[in-house]
C-alpha cells in the first residue's frame, strides 16, 4: 500500500488558518477516494472530510462546513485541507487516509493511514 505523509500542522490562535498536506511516498493514491479524520484526545477517529478521485463530490462533517475546504491534485498525488477559522475544539491529531469507502456510513479506509499530525488551536 502506498505510504501517506502529512505536514503542514501546527499551533495556531483561535480565528487563523493552517493548510495540511497529505503526499503520497512510494507510490500513487490511484482512482479512489481519499479523506481527512481527526482524532482529539481520548475520542474517537472521526471523519473530517472526504473527496472523490475526480473531486466531483466532497463531505465535510457538519462542524467544519465553511470553514475547511479539501482538495487533491492526482498528476502529483497530493490532497490538502485548508482550515480557516480554526476554533479550540478543532485541536485534534489530523489523519490522511486512502481509498476511503465513502459509500457507506460510517466512512472508513480500506487503504493507508498517514501517521498523523498535531493541530492546537489557542484561545
Amino acid at each position: 500500500q502506498v505510504q501517506l505523509v502529512e505536514s503542514g500542522g501546527g499551533l495556531v490562535q483561535a480565528g487563523g488558518s493552517l493548510r495540511l498536506s497529505c503526499a503520497a511516498s512510494g507510490g500513487s493514491f490511484g482512482p479512489v477516494a481519499m479523506g481527512w479524520f481527526r482524532q482529539a484526545p481520548g475520542g474517537a477517529r472521526d471523519v473530517v472530510a472526504t473527496i472523490v478521485y475526480d473531486s466531483s463530490v466532497k463531505y465535510y462533517t457538519p462542524s467544519v462546513r465553511g470553514r475547511f475546504a479539501i482538495s487533491r491534485y492526482n498528476a502529483n498525488d497530493t490532497m490538502y485541507l485548508q482550515m480557516n477559522f480554526l476554533k479550540p475544539e478543532d485541536t485534534a491529531v489530523y489523519y490522511c487516509a486512502s481509498d476511503v469507502d465513502v459509500w457507506s456510513w460510517p466512512y472508513r479506509t480500506r487503504g493507508s493511514w498517514g501517521q498523523g499530525i498535531q493541530v492546537t488551536v489557542s484561545s
